[in-house]
């Protein structure tokens, strides 16, 4: 199995950090402190001209991932946006009130985001079924899933994350987010 560096950049700095240190792919996003936000234009364009792969986090607000109409057509938007100034991929994700994955939201995003790499994120880590989550997610088309394993970390999560792998059937890789020079394998 090949592994690819994929970093999570909030700022210039990081973005070049990334690009010199050989990463494969960016996530995109903004204010980190926040758990990552959608960024702007201007850095979503100034990725894209490194020529690293770049996947724009799609996320109008900080908290939970229970989405109203109005949050949903920002996404859109957004989406739009990322296609626009040649962003390879996005990454989001919905939940209900239940915290079942949002098959209605998650349909739309996933139409809006036609012809690139869709990755569900973090909110996988705070549904109630995974395993049938997971089997949604795939047959939603998302190529990849973002999980910290259902943990606080990648670290604490790493059993459930080995389960999340072995139960896959849909081609859908489940990468462990949150690695770092203390916990990556």
């Amino acid at each position: 199995m090949t592994r690819h560096l994929e970093v999570c950049c909030a700022d210039v700095q990081s973005l070049r950090a990334a690009v010199e240190g050989g990463a494969y792919r960016v996530e995109l996003c903004s204010a980190l402190s926040l758990d990552g936000l959608t960024p702007s234009k201007g850095f979503i364009r100034m990725a894209v001209e490194t020529g690293i792969r770049v996947h724009v986090l799609i996320r109008p607000r900080e908290g939970n991932f229970i989405y109203s109409e109005e949050e949903v057509q920002c996404m859109l938007y957004d989406i739009e946006t990322a296609k626009a100034c040649g962003a390879h991929g996005v990454v989001f994700g919905a939940l209900t009130e239940e915290g079942l994955i949002d098959l209605p939201v998650c349909r739309k995003l996933v139409a809006a985001s036609e012809g690139m790499d869709i990755t569900f994120h973090r909110a996988f880590d705070v549904c109630k079924n995974p395993l049938q989550a997971l089997e949604e997610i795939a047959a939603l088309g998302c190529t990849r899933i973002l999980s910290s394993g259902q943990a606080r970390s990648a670290e604490e999560g790493i059993p459930f994350s080995i389960i999340y792998t072995k139960c896959d059937k849909n081609g859908v890789n489940v990468v462990q987010s949150q690695i770092s020079k203390n916990n990556g394998r």
